[in-house]
């Protein structure tokens, strides 16, 4: 059967789509079209997460519907990739005995070797071609990857690796190429990406990737993440505040703002640390956004320490607050060694408490922007509308005719709610309306 289209289903974090897209741009390489469904497709890839047992659901069951596909297809390829996938298969073979191919992230060679065999062609250089050939406006690419930190509730180390940057020149050469091929604003990715650099031979570290990344011509914009406060330096903090492309947007996870709980999660930071820290970022840079990352219910979390929790997320006032609710991971050590003891009742309602307070803060955020201008830059059209973000990461969506994908455009919010502003640009004669989402 000839191998002529492939199908690429993605979950989970920024880092797996960047993954994707490189893949497709080898894949597309070695001569196969990308389809929109999985039942026109010669191969289908699956790439997962488990990073959450509701993630990692999902990918169960698209397998399982993958399953009924495949046999209707016969000759169709499928392959799994991502974190569900770690060193030993023997458990995934058993149990998904229709899957052709197993990848770990970033190990695209298993794939592209049974491709070889049924093609007949040599599928080497697909490898150094994994720059995605038609990025998008705003386009990710991974600095560094896997992670040397082992958080006790983490499977990523397990599944993504050890730590390993990738040489500045590479990553400087990629975004140029990218920029060529339509790229504007690109984001730096890395499960701990302020710890770049920190193990290669030349010294350096993502204040210094920021800065020559920065120089490439044709860049509008330029983000960063995810960090982890013990590697947030005043370097990288100056960067930010220095550097014009650089978009005044962090996000630093806290996940929780008691020292006992953050000890058994083995995040070498106390409450105080952080405060600190934060204090330091917005002294230094006044119009900075900060998001944060939340697990409510890790195991032996009382009551009383999620409200150290809920009172810092009250206080810090952060422009988002990714939220979610602790799940074992087999393989790590929370899951071995910590009986998740907080009942799923309680893990909801703390959930749904910290929601409502971050609910509040933004609709008292958004109304201070009543007014006020914002540059958004063009990413896409959604629904017969462009949209775009704002440099503090706002989403954008604006009714209008002309084509301003990849251009940058002036808002000024007239209007504003807990989860959407409404604004007008100025062009010329034209107003321009705007929906802002966040």
């Amino acid at each position: 059967m000839p191998m002529n289209s492939y199908y690429i289903w993605t979950i989970g974090c920024q880092m797996n789509k960047a993954d994707s897209e490189r893949l497709a741009s080898s894949l597309e390489h070695a001569g196969l079209t990308s389809v929109a469904r999985p039942a026109e497709a010669d191969v289908v890839v699956l790439n997962s997460c488990v990073v959450r047992q509701s993630a990692e659901d999902r990918v169960v069951g698209t397998l399982g519907l993958m399953k009924s596909v495949k046999s209707k297809r016969p000759g169709q390829v499928l392959a799994l990739m991502g974190c569900m996938v770690g060193p030993r298969v023997e458990g995934l073979e058993t149990r998904f005995p229709y899957v052709d191919v197993f990848m770990r992230p970033q190990q695209y060679g298993p794939l592209l070797d049974l491709l070889e065999d049924r093609l007949g062609v040599d599928t080497e250089g697909c490898l150094s071609a994994l720059a995605p050939g038609h990025p998008a406006v705003s386009s990710y690419v991974p600095v560094i990857h896997g992670c040397d930190l082992m958080c006790t509730f983490c499977i990523i180390p397990f599944r993504r690796g050890r730590q390993v940057s990738r040489p500045m020149d590479e990553v400087v050469h990629e975004v140029d190429l990218m920029v060529q091929r339509g790229m504007r604003e690109v984001t730096l990715l890395g499960q701990t990406v302020d710890a770049y650099g920190h193990d290669l031979e030349e010294p350096c570290d993502l204040a210094d990737l920021l800065h020559q990344v920065s120089r490439v011509d044709g860049l509008k914009r330029l983000r960063f993440l995810t960090s982890h406060p013990i590697f947030m330096s005043d370097r990288i903090i100056q960067a930010v505040k220095e550097i014009d492309k650089v978009c005044e947007h962090i996000n630093l996870p806290i996940q929780a703002a008691d020292d006992e709980v953050l000890m058994n999660m083995r995040r070498r930071y106390s409450e105080a640390e952080y405060r600190r820290l934060i204090d330091r970022i917005r002294s230094a840079i006044p119009s900075v956004s900060i998001s944060t990352d939340v697990i409510v219910g890790f195991p032996g979390e009382t009551r009383q320490q999620f409200e150290r929790t809920l009172n810092l997320v009250k206080e810090m006032e952060f422009d988002k607050v990714h939220i979610a609710a602790y799940s074992p991971r087999p393989g790590t050590y929370a899951h071995h060694k910590l009986p998740d003891d907080v009942s799923q009742q309680e893990k909801d309602d703390r959930l749904k408490a910290l929601e409502e307070v971050q609910k509040d803060i933004l609709e008292k955020k958004n109304r201070r922007l009543l007014g006020d201008m914002v540059e958004i830059l063009v990413d896409g059209r959604k629904k017969d509308k462009w949209q775009g973000r704002t440099r503090g990461d706002k989403l954008v969506f604006l009714e209008d005719e002309r084509d301003l994908l990849g251009q940058l455009v002036n808002v000024r919010i007239e209007s504003t709610s807990p989860w959407s502003l409404q604004g007008v640009s100025m062009k010329g004669d034209t107003e321009l309306k705007v929906g802002v989402l966040r």
